[in-house]
Formats: structure tokens, sequence, C-alpha cells
């Protein structure tokens, strides 16, 4: 039998699935090899001070897994695991890239099999008129009820009517963008931001104004001075962690944006994709605004990246404007995944995979702050990545390519800037776009550079 143990202290609610899901990273990371035995039932209960149905359910899901095989009179087995096909993300492998740069959540292969087992349960009760419509109205107005309190979760109060659903946060903002930016106006936004919104701006005919931001977020008073110099037609903001330096805004200072947007009559186009996740925030600049805030959230980031629905929240002045943009770029969001999307919803799912994934983050930013001690860097306890400003005149050019030389994949901080003042050079990387382990390795490469001569050093060729 193993002499491996399960971590009492790192168990959470709901037990079963926290116990089935430290099992399965054994598994996955070797520890627990193919063949070895688990402790009974009782005997598994008993050290982790569980009752013996909670270790059952526990023992049960792994089986659904694929993961355990349970032989009566025998006990509980680990099965030989089929790396290529079941994986839903790439196998730990000395000699491949460690690619830190794309911004992911946490994932294992328990998302993998949650969504396997909701497309397993929307094949039994997939509604006609999500198969069959090409009408939004006759296909939304449950899942815009759903998308209501899932929107309270995020600290919003909306009515039903005001929301649209879409395929993302990718669709809700550029159609937010469009309903209250017309062709060569000005949009704000922070000096250092969203890394699409410069060649969305560029295709819609828009120009970009970066303002100067401090630790949190964009200064009421340079976008003030913006608005009074340019002629600016909205905001778009991101004031809760996923912005590139992982900062939030405070309450004081989201009243003093609001303030200003009022003053200047400006809307608001607010990027919140992380939703739930950010713990202790303040309430949306939404809320505050609601009259000139068009305010949108997803899936993807939080919960699992293939659940791609969005929703997007409008004042009363543009819903109109916002259902015929929708209408004309997306026509409307992929119905059988919004039945997804609202059945996690309501069974509890979706916000167990995001109090999952919170604590998942939790361990990654402990990785980060052993690794780097001692280097400063930005980041927030629920972000997906943290922010390295680079110190002894080194080059983010330099820097992401002397990583690259050691298979560790990172993205230069220019990617996110808008404005072209005050640059000071810097990285992103991602936590939670591989495995712990990679992420160890990864974040000793950028470690053991800083610490290093920043020289570039030169290809033999």
């Amino acid at each position: 039998m193993t002499l491996w143990r399960p971590d009492i202290s790192s168990l959470t609610r709901p037990a079963y699935l926290s116990l089935a899901d430290q099992i399965a990273r054994a598994i996955g990371d070797g520890t627990l090899e193919a063949g070895a035995r688990l402790p009974t039932h009782r005997k598994m209960a008993e050290d982790l001070h569980l009752s013996v149905q909670t270790v059952s359910r526990a023992y049960e899901e792994l089986i659904r897994r694929g993961m355990l095989s349970g032989e009566t009179g025998r006990g509980s087995f680990v099965k030989a695991q089929r790396r290529e096909i079941d994986q839903p993300y790439l196998p730990e492998r000395l000699g491949e890239v460690i690619d830190l740069s794309i911004l992911k959540p946490v994932c294992e292969k328990m998302h993998h099999e949650r969504l396997k087992k909701a497309l397993g349960w929307l094949s039994e009760t997939l509604p006609a008129s999500s198969a069959l419509s090409f009408r939004p109205n006759v296909v939304f107005p449950r899942h815009r009820t759903t998308a209501v309190k899932w929107l309270r979760e995020c600290g919003l109060d909306v009515p039903a009517s005001n929301v649209s659903i879409t395929n993302g946060a990718t669709a809700a903002m550029t159609v937010a963008i469009m309903s209250v930016a017309p062709v060569g106006s000005t949009i704000a936004t922070e000096a250092t931001g969203h890394h699409t919104l410069v060649p969305l701006a560029s295709y819609l005919g828009l120009t970009l104004k970066g303002i100067a931001i401090d630790d949190q977020g964009i200064i009421p008073e340079a976008l003030d001075a913006a608005c009074r110099e340019s002629s600016i037609r909205a905001l778009f903001v991101q004031p809760a962690a996923i912005n590139p330096c992982a900062t939030v805004m405070g309450s004081v200072r989201r009243a003093q944006i609001v303030e200003v947007a009022r003053k200047r009559d400006i809307a608001i186009v607010e990027s919140d994709i992380l939703g739930p996740l950010v713990q202790d925030r303040p309430p949306p600049i939404a809320a505050l605004a609601p009259e000139r805030t068009l305010y949108f959230t997803s899936f993807t980031k939080t919960v699992v990246p293939g659940l791609r629905i969005g929703y997007l929240a409008a004042p009363d002045r543009y819903v109109a404007a916002v259902a015929n943009r929708h209408l004309v770029s997306n026509w409307m969001a992929t119905p059988m995944v919004a039945e997804i999307a609202t059945h996690w919803v309501e069974d509890g799912t979706a916000m167990q995979l995001v109090e999952w994934q919170r604590d998942a983050l939790r361990r990654r930013h402990e990785i980060a702050s052993q690794v780097l001690s001692g280097i400063p860097f930005r980041s927030h306890p629920q972000s997906l990545h943290i922010w390295l400003p680079l110190t002894d005149g080194r080059t983010e050019e330099t820097f992401v390519a002397q990583a690259r030389l050691q298979n560790v994949a990172i993205a230069p901080g220019a990617s996110f800037r808008i404005s072209q003042e005050d640059w000071t050079p810097a990285v992103r990387i991602s936590l939670g776009s591989t495995t712990e382990v990679e992420l160890l390795r990864g974040l000793a490469v950028v470690g053991n550079l800083l610490q290093g001569d920043p020289e570039h050093l030169l290809l033999a060729i």
C-alpha cells in the first residue's frame, strides 16, 4: 500500500472533490504510480477526519475520471494514465517550452472531465430552441435571467433586459466599444493596458489615448486633463486585477473616476473578466455609474477556458446599440455553450470552480514568492499573473530572448504599452498556464537571469 497521504490542511469544500483533486494531482505528477493501492475508504477517512461517505465519493469521482479502478475485496488502485490522449494541457517534458506568456487559469484534468460530463447532460436536455432557433430573443430569455444572478455575484444588479449573452469577453468588449465610440473618435484607457485594444481600435477606426496610472490604476487628474485636451468619447478600464500590473482600484479611486466621467460626459466600458474570483474588492464602477457604464464579465479566465460565454450589461441608453452591433458582428452567442454556462451557474458548479481556482492561484503565488524571493514584482492574490519590472539596464527584448533560449516563454511588457511616456521595461509572467512543477522550473530560469549578468549573450552562429 502506498505511503503517500493527502494534505489535510489543503482540503476545501466540497471535501470529496478537493480530496479527489489532490489524489489526481499526485497521480498526474507521478507521486502515485500506476498500480499503487490506496488506503481503504475507512482508513483514509480516519486519517483525514472525514466521513467514510466523503472518501467514497472522492474515490468514485476518480473512478469516473478513469484514474482509479475499484476491485471488490482487494481495494482501489491507480490506473495507468494515457497522457497523450487524456490530458487537456501539455504534459511535463524536459526540453519543451514552458509557456508562461499566455494568460490562462489553472486547469487540471478535472476541468476536462467536468466539461465532458456537462456535454453528456446537454445531449439529454438540449431545448429545441437552442438547437433550431435563429432569433436571440427566442433562445436567451432564461439565460439572461441566470446571467442576472451571476452578475450579482460580481457586485452588479441589473435587469435581464439590459444583459446580452456574448461569445466570451472579446466579443463583449468589441460590441461595447462599437456601441459607445463612432469611427474617428478617441478612447482613453490605462497607459499599460489591454493588449488587443490597440489593434481593435485600429480596425474600428478609433484613436487610443493612454492615461497615466499608479498602484491603483488610472489617475483621475490625468484622465480629467486628457478629456480637457482631447475630445474623448469613452474610457476603457480594467479595475480588478486582470490589468497587466495586477492592480485593484480602490473604492475612493473608482468614485473619483466616475466623477470625472460625469463631469466630462464620457461613457465607461468596464472589463471585469475575473468577476467573483477577486475577493474583498469594491463594487464595480458600473454599480456607481449605471447610467453610463457598459460592464462585461466571462467564464474563460475563472471557470474553464472552453466555456466561452460572456455577459454584457448596458445602460438603457445603449441597449439598442449593443443589440444591433452584436447582431451584425456575432448574430448571437452559441446557444449550446450558453446552455452549459446557465446550467453551471444554476447548479453551483461555476462558483465551485471559481473557488477551486482561487485556492489553486494561492499555491501558484506562494511558488512565485518563494522562487523570486527578494525580487520586486507586482501581483494580487487572485491575479493570473505577475508583473515583473526589469532593472539594471535590462531590455525587454533581450530578457525575453534570454529566457526563450532556456525554453521559457514570457510576455514582453511592450505588448501592453498604450502610452509612450514614462515607460519602465517589464515582463508579464502567467502563473496558471502550466503545471506547478513547470511553473517552478520556469520561474527559476527567470530568477537566475535576473541575478546574472544583464548583458546579452551573443549566439555562436
